[in-house]
């Protein structure tokens, strides 16, 4: 038999008669648990970049969506969306409509020897995207090509990033010095 308690360290709302025996004592922690965190609004992974980066994935996937389905112009697509992607996902997909002759143009004389038209429709959607970034906005160049290399290489063939990679840079150098 085990030594009983000291009756000093047992809870008084036990009311323990004379005949009680009490076989154990365990010490618990009454305090509440914590609560959980309060659900914090998510802006960016780091400093923007995140969001940036979803929007890029979002722009990829409606250029490729609206090119499979044929739509023209290319920004038809987010006219069926229940909800407006991001804004920059948005810009990016009305620019590339806007600007596709050009884009495509610019892509086509860089590529040597490889016709817009035969390139996997992923690449295609990726590289206009990227050329509208590098030629009609202020995202810095080197954001421009890492982002759409690393799309390329997500979501394209294994010799995709390297082709993305050498074209964008062309292009950065003809169209921004660098």
């Amino acid at each position: 038999m085990t030594d009983a308690p000291d009756p000093a360290l047992l809870p008084p709302e036990l009311h323990l008669d004379d005949g009680d025996v009490v076989a154990s004592v365990e010490e618990i922690d009454l305090d509440p648990a914590p609560s959980p965190p309060e659900p914090v609004e998510r802006v960016s992974g780091f400093d923007g970049i995140g969001t940036r980066r979803e929007a890029r994935e979002r722009a990829l996937a409606l250029l490729y969506e609206a090119e499979s389905k044929g739509l023209e112009p290319f920004a038809t697509v987010l006219d069926d969306l229940p909800l407006a992607p991001e804004p920059f996902a948005g810009e990016l997909v009305v620019g590339v409509s806007d600007h596709l002759a050009e884009l495509d143009e610019a892509i086509g004389r860089l590529s040597h020897r490889w016709p817009v038209e035969r390139m996997p429709a992923i690449d295609r959607a990726l590289l206009r995207m990227a050329a509208y970034e590098l030629t009609h906005t202020d995202v810095p160049v080197g954001a421009c090509i890492s982002e759409a290399v690393e799309l390329a290489k997500r979501y394209s063939t294994d010799d995709s990033s390297t082709f993305v990679n050498g074209l964008l840079g062309r292009l950065a150098t003809e169209r921004r010095g660098g």
